[in-house]
């Protein structure tokens, strides 16, 4: 019995050396790989450190002209000469020259205050009828709209009883006639003739008013006192008008203001006579400064800049909105190219299409500096570089066309 108990303890003690020996096989796998990897890692380290020492030759291709540009150029594109031709591609040499930098205002067409007649009563009146439409061009003098005032009858009464009795004591003698009569009589119908004057009257419907026989005493008819074109009819047949109601605008278009509004932080100078381009309907019209406001608008806290346009096709009118442009010469001699040769890279940058001494045109990043009249300042690009000034957008057509990498990879 007692032999068989070590035998049992024997046999259990084989088993436990067993299966610590199997727990140990893992470990000594994991130790077995990490010195793999730790022979690996010297061996990587060894090759860079021979790297590092060996001598850095490299190829024509590879190595990095001192005179490359610094910025990103993209493929290139070749055109013969019957693609630049129907294409109208053009190339010119960019040299320095002194341009025009531009400053923008919105503005907005006015009619020329100077050469602008308001038609007013003096008087309140009644409209009878009128002579002229919106819109219509009229000459100096013509007639415009009919009035009733009762006040100018009575007006009218009054000159015709004046001068009557003016020419009576003019026939008499001097013996017959005191001179304080005769002083008064003539004081009494120039007053009277003043009257209608001022009421607005034609000389020629102050002289009828004089007729006994005239008959519509109280209506008169207002005249234009320049010519032009109606810009405005605030008024209706048999409406009543108060003294002093702007009925009619009459003003001559063919030299008409801009106003244009300038921020008031803006500090820049523009001498009376300067030039500008105003724009309408992508229409560009040469421009002239005649006057500049001392004070700021306070509702658009702007100050005012009027500029004079001729109109001679009478294609504005007042009330247009218009963008403004003013001009001021450079300091000095600058690169700049087009609007139409500069366009956007496909990393969203602007770039111009340069040649380069084998006629390939290469897309080459460049900074834009200021803006001119159709010009535009640029950097980045050397005096004397060729450059795709027209057909820009064929070249880069073209350049998509042939699948170019934008970066070179």
């Amino acid at each position: 019995m007692k032999r068989l108990n070590i035998t049992f303890s024997t046999l259990v003690f084989m088993f436990a050396n067993v299966l610590q020996a199997a727990a140990s096989v893992p470990q000594d796998v994991d130790h077995a790989k990490a010195g793999h990897e730790h022979s690996e890692a010297q061996v990587q380290a060894m090759h860079v450190h021979e790297a590092d020492e060996a001598p850095h030759d490299s190829t024509p291709e590879q190595a990095v002209s001192p005179q490359q540009p610094e910025h990103e150029q993209t493929g290139g594109v070749r055109l013969t000469a019957t693609q630049m031709r129907l294409a109208n591609v053009q190339i010119s040499t960019l040299e320095k020259r002194n341009y025009k930098s531009q400053l923008y205002a919105p503005g907005e067409i006015k009619a020329n205050g100077y050469s602008s007649y308001v038609l007013s009563p003096r008087v309140d009146s009644i409209v009878v009828k009128r002579h002229a439409t919106l819109g219509q061009h009229i000459k100096a003098g013509a007639p415009l709209v009919s009035l009733f005032s009762a006040e100018v009858a009575s007006a009218q009464t009054t000159y015709r009883l004046a001068k009557a009795e003016w020419q009576r004591v003019q026939k008499m003698g001097k013996g017959t006639v005191s001179e304080k009569r005769l002083l008064t009589a003539k004081a009494e119908y120039e007053v009277a003739q003043s009257q209608l004057v001022a009421f607005g009257l034609s000389v020629r419907a102050i002289e009828q008013s004089a007729d006994i026989a005239a008959e519509k005493l109280g209506e008169y008819t207002l005249y234009a006192g320049t010519s032009g074109a109606v810009l405005s009819d605030n008024f209706a047949q048999g409406q009543r008008v108060n003294a002093g109601i702007e009925l009619m605008l009459i003003a001559d278009e063919s030299l008409l203001w801009v106003e244009a509004k300038l921020s008031a932080n803006q500090t820049i100078e523009i001498a009376k006579g300067a030039t500008a381009q105003v724009k309408v309907n992508q229409v560009l019209y040469p421009a002239t400064v005649i006057q500049e406001a001392h004070t700021i608008d306070q509702a658009t806290r702007s100050r005012v800049v009027r500029l004079s346009v001729k109109n001679s096709q009478h294609t504005l009118h007042p009330g247009m909105f218009s963008d403004v442009y003013f001009e001021f010469a450079t300091a000095q001699k600058v690169l700049a190219v087009p609007e139409q040769a500069l366009l956007r890279n496909p990393d969203g940058d602007w770039a111009v299409f340069v040649q380069d001494e084998d006629g390939e045109l290469i897309s080459t990043e460049v900074e834009l500096g200021q803006r001119f009249a159709g010009f535009r300042e640029i950097k980045g690009v050397l005096e004397g570089t060729k450059v795709v000034t027209e057909g820009a957008f064929f070249v880069a057509s073209e350049q998509a066309k042939g699948g170019f990498d934008p970066h070179n990879h």
